[in-house]
């Protein structure tokens, strides 16, 4: 272990601090662009500015660097013990290197609390903090309902998760799935929205945009499908699809199907996360489903108005199509479809490429309604959840 996981470690000795600030070390699998990612690289830089120790345990290999500007007073302990393809016995095995290599980790930075996120992880963080005396609070950042693991994997959560201090998740929906006994002092946290400070808007009124992995979940074959029921009505517009992932072979394959080579761009990750709101004119989202779907608030505090399918968890509420919401917000930030209705999907981002007045004010709906979420704000939720898991146990 390094001499600054040690340096990180010795500061448990201190008793000169006039108030309690808790060491918190996040577990995630790595630090690559991704919404779980995203959130703990805000919350971590928020805490080192003010003060705190905060460090961040990975499985990546030691030379990885990440997606997100992570502080340099942030440790980041890379375990050098990556995912990768393994499956059977094999697979079993590197998970318990992980596991093992946590601990060690866990036993040296000497946290007050770990904050532990995506399911895998959680279970192989509460199994290596077992005996440690540390509590660990985990982080379920998907819908459980339809994000399957298989039974090795379910089995083991159910064993694991009862151990935890704490489960947080986005939604009522997806705390909903999961047993009492399996989502021990459950809690909503919603993601904090953190948009780069020195944005360049270049919006020229034509630019459709979608961000995701470039993967089944996100369903983009359904928005090319529904874009060429379309494209020739708006030939001045272009569909930028922002994202990487393993299906980019299939969807440039449909793009060269559907005719559209000439209006539509997959260019990959952007430069710089969040970006992408500034060329964005009107946002779509085709997910079979989300946890909470960031790219969303993003566009909502950015001004820019969405068109999303109706899916769990997260479209409704954020675009204020459900009642709870709708009743707090001068109206809605976009348009909700039926999931699979691709007819429906065109005739929503019609209806909106041909009314730039409408997406202003749907934009204007959604930057009121996004400062709710403002880092400071959910930054003080997790401090009040460590806040009371630590005087729990003391």
């Amino acid at each position: 272990m390094t001499d600054v996981a040690s340096d990180f470690a010795r500061t448990a000795a201190r008793e000169d601090q006039a108030q309690f600030s808790p060491r918190v070390l996040f577990v995630v699998p790595t630090l690559t662009a991704g919404g779980a990612e995203r959130v703990i690289t805000t919350l971590a830089n928020h805490w080192a500015a003010a003060g705190r120790e905060v460090g961040i345990a990975t499985f990546e290999p030691e030379t990885a660097q990440p997606y997100y500007a992570l502080a340099s007073d942030v440790l980041h302990l890379r375990l050098g013990l990556p995912s990768g393809g393994l499956a059977g016995m094999r697979s079993i095995l590197k998970t318990g290197e992980r596991i093992i290599a946590l601990r060690r980790a866990i036993a040296n930075v000497k946290p007050d609390i770990i904050l532990s996120f995506l399911t895998k992880t959680n279970v192989m963080s509460i199994l290596a903090a077992t005996g440690l005396d540390v509590p660990v609070v985990i982080s379920e950042r998907n819908n459980p309902r339809l994000q399957k693991f298989g039974p090795v994997w379910e089995t083991a959560r159910a064993l694991a998760f009862p151990g935890a201090a704490a489960m947080v998740s986005m939604t009522q929906g997806a705390l909903d799935y999961y047993p009492p006994r399996q989502r021990p002092n459950a809690r909503i946290i919603r993601n904090p929205v953190n948009l780069p400070t020195d944005l360049h808007m270049r919006r020229n009124g034509r630019t459709l945009t979608a961000v995701g992995r470039l993967d089944r979940q996100k369903r983009f074959d359904r928005l090319l499908d529904a874009f060429a029921l379309i494209a020739r009505d708006f030939p001045e517009w272009r569909l930028v699809i922002w994202g990487e992932g393993k299906e980019r072979k299939s969807l440039e394959a449909q793009v060269k199907r559907l005719g559209l080579a000439a209006q539509v761009e997959l260019p990959g990750l952007t430069a710089e996360p969040g970006c992408w709101v500034e060329t964005a004119d009107l946002l779509v989202l085709t997910s079979d489903y989300e946890g909470w779907a960031n790219v969303i608030m993003e566009a909502m505090a950015a001004g820019v108005a969405v068109v999303s399918v109706d899916c769990d968890y997260g479209p409704k509420e954020l675009l204020g199509h459900d009642k709870a919401t709708a009743e707090r917000r001068d109206g809605p930030a976009g348009i909700i479809v039926p999931k699979e209705d691709i007819p429906a999907l065109a005739d929503a981002l019609a209806t909106l490429m041909r009314d730039p007045e409408r997406r202003n004010q749907m934009g204007a709906n959604g930057a009121a309604y996004a400062k709710r979420f403002s880092v400071q704000a959910i930054a003080a939720e997790w401090d009040g959840l460590i806040a009371e898991v630590l005087s729990a146990r003391r």
